[in-house]
């Protein structure tokens, strides 16, 4: 078996001073946490989260998603305005990590642009590949490769962060994860 985190974020980019982003973690199909989208401060759904990390650790975590959210938001007015994207528009990422139960892990992040596959990022050699060969996507890629600060946070927050993590969040999370509930499904007549 397998367990996986996931951290969801949509930003939606309505021109190059607003920017709406919302984010979610998962612990498989349990919500760990949402992102304060005024204050980018976690906000916890599960009572067990915040007592699975010491609180210098969530502080640490929380510092690393703003520093992270200030960057990216940065990075993708950047490049609209270099390429002359037309506002507004979403972006999408996914990331996280999955533990196997051999205590082997992978790590993995994606993006999209407009519900498109747009970029993934190979933590095995640091590098960003394409999903769509445009001149956007390839833009973004060379941007991306050239910002190594960008590129080592990422793989700081998923490589050493969150399979230690989530290793805690195993164990205080433990009864919610064994939860045998049965499908529920509503019939209607139409």
């Amino acid at each position: 078996g397998s367990f996986t985190v996931r951290l969801l974020q949509t930003s939606t980019f309505q021109n190059n001073s607003f920017v709406d982003t919302e984010g979610l973690g998962l612990l498989e199909d349990i919500e760990l946490g949402s992102l304060d989208k005024h204050t980018w401060t976690i906000r916890f759904h599960q009572p067990w989260v915040r007592p699975a990390l010491p609180r210098s650790d969530w502080d640490t975590i929380q510092n690393m998603i703003k520093i992270y959210l200030q960057q990216f938001s940065y990075l993708v007015n950047e490049g609209a305005m270099q390429k002359e994207v037309p506002y507004p528009f979403v972006v999408q990422c996914t990331a996280g990590c999955q533990l196997y139960s051999n205590m082997t892990s992978r790590i993995f992040g994606y993006v999209g642009y407009n519900g498109q596959d747009f970029l993934s990022f190979s933590v095995s050699n640091g590098s960003w590949l394409l999903s769509q060969d445009t001149d956007l996507s390839r833009y973004v890629q060379a941007f991306l490769q050239n910002y190594t600060a960008f590129s080592e946070l990422v793989e700081v927050l998923f490589n050493d962060t969150c399979v230690d993590d989530m290793e805690l969040l195993l164990q205080y999370g433990k009864a919610a994860l064994e939860r045998r509930e049965p499908p529920v499904a509503t019939v209607f007549a139409r």
